[in-house]
């Protein structure tokens, strides 16, 4: 005869634990604490077994007799209820475990492994660790497009609109890796395109007008601080690259015999090995300051140790101390003076492009120009180093 829950509810303990049978194998068994538990007894493959459902009355009559119809339908599909809950508890644990954090440090990892730029490395991990902190105890599989939103809204209102769309693209690469790792199902921030506001770009401050920026190199050969810092900033004029890869620059990667300047490429924005023809002027520059960094492997050391470089924060410090402000000219705003001013005198834009490292986005002819520019960059090199001087000294080239 089937359980009432009148029967249940009033059944009291007894020396010995026993069983009120509701039917199908369902029954509830009373222990001598008086605490009730609903189990299952079944047969699967000849061998007894027994499940639980939980305890009375936090799980009633008729939800303990809905979880036996649910394990009755798949022993006739062939699988075993007690199989299947193990497997589905230790699915949801790993899926606990599957936080956006844990594979976040796995995302990183494996950008150090391929050898990402330090810099790129430390961006990244910056925006997982610090920004991404809310999401980084969240179970993967639970995060949702909503829930990203709110949070990059956030940073987005702060006025970081830049900085909103970069975290957007990150988090995207970490729950990429999870897909594809059999972690997540779906890329919650596919949804969220065209849901920021576009950052406001501002280009970089640089001083385009010859004599003033002869002026400002005049500035820099009187500058009277760090003498590192000014053979930095007069080599940063001379040689076209970026601040980043002057400061970086290692004794090891200069062949001062063959005036060639060997940057790897790990170095370098492109992920592509550059050569850069030295002129006469940056092998001056380079005599002057060579002998400062003799105990340690960079050409130019920062302030405080011979085996940290300059920061691009001194470089502009200098440049302010000098009366330049931060809207008038910063250390990388050197590479868009050299641009505008080289294009400005018609020398081939090709040759330009080369000496500034800029990919070309077509491989084959990105080959062709790395072979044929060498002499074309030398000769333009060494001419930039003379338009400079001329500059310095007031003389139209």
């Amino acid at each position: 005869m089937p359980l009432s829950d009148f029967a249940c509810k009033n059944a009291k303990p007894k020396v010995k634990p026993y069983r009120l049978a509701d039917g199908d194998g369902l029954y509830l068994l009373v222990q001598k604490s008086g605490s009730k538990l609903w189990q299952l007894r079944y047969r699967y493959l000849e061998k007894e077994n027994i499940l639980s459902f939980g305890k009375y009355p936090l799980v009633s009559l008729l939800d303990a007799r809905e979880r036996r119809d649910d394990a009755k339908r798949l022993l006739i599909a062939g699988i075993d209820p007690s199989t299947k809950r193990k497997e589905e508890k230790a699915t949801a644990f790993t899926e606990a475990r599957t936080t956006f954090g844990l594979i976040a440090e796995e995302y990183v990892k494996r950008m150090e492994e391929r050898d990402a730029a330090a810099a790129t490395v430390t961006k990244t991990k910056w925006l997982l660790e610090d920004l991404a902190n809310p999401l980084a105890k969240r179970p993967i599989k639970e995060i949702t497009s909503a829930e990203s939103l709110q949070f990059l809204q956030k940073i987005e209102k702060s006025g970081r609109r830049e900085t909103a769309r970069r975290l957007r693209g990150v988090i995207g690469s970490v729950f990429r890796l999870a897909i594809v790792t059999l972690r997540a199902d779906t890329d919650p921030t596919l949804a969220l395109q065209g849901a920021l506001l576009p950052p406001k770009t501002i280009g970089r401050a640089a001083i385009t007008d010859e004599r003033k920026f002869g002026r400002l190199l005049v500035a820099i050969d009187e500058y009277d601080g760090w003498p590192t810092l000014k053979a930095a900033l007069q080599f940063l004029a001379l040689t076209c690259v970026r601040p980043g890869e002057v400061r970086g620059a290692a004794r090891d990667e200069f062949d001062r015999k063959k005036a060639v300047w060997h940057i790897p490429a790990e170095r370098m924005k492109m992920r592509a090995p550059h050569d850069v023809p030295l002129s006469k002027q940056a092998l001056h520059v380079l005599r002057e300051v060579w002998p400062l960094s003799e105990n340690g492997d960079l050409v130019f050391p920062s302030i405080r140790s011979n085996k940290r470089p300059l920061s691009e924060n001194a470089m502009n410090a200098a440049l302010r101390r000098m009366g330049y402000g931060k809207d008038e000219v910063t250390a990388h705003g050197f590479r868009v003076t050299a641009s505008t001013i080289l294009n400005a005198r018609n020398y081939d834009p090709d040759v330009i492009e080369a000496v500034l490292a800029h990919q070309d986005k077509n491989a084959i002819r990105r080959t062709y120009n790395r072979a044929t520019y060498w002499e074309q960059r030398v000769t333009l090199m060494q001419e930039w180093g003379n338009l400079l001087d001329g500059l310095k000294a007031g003389r139209d080239e």
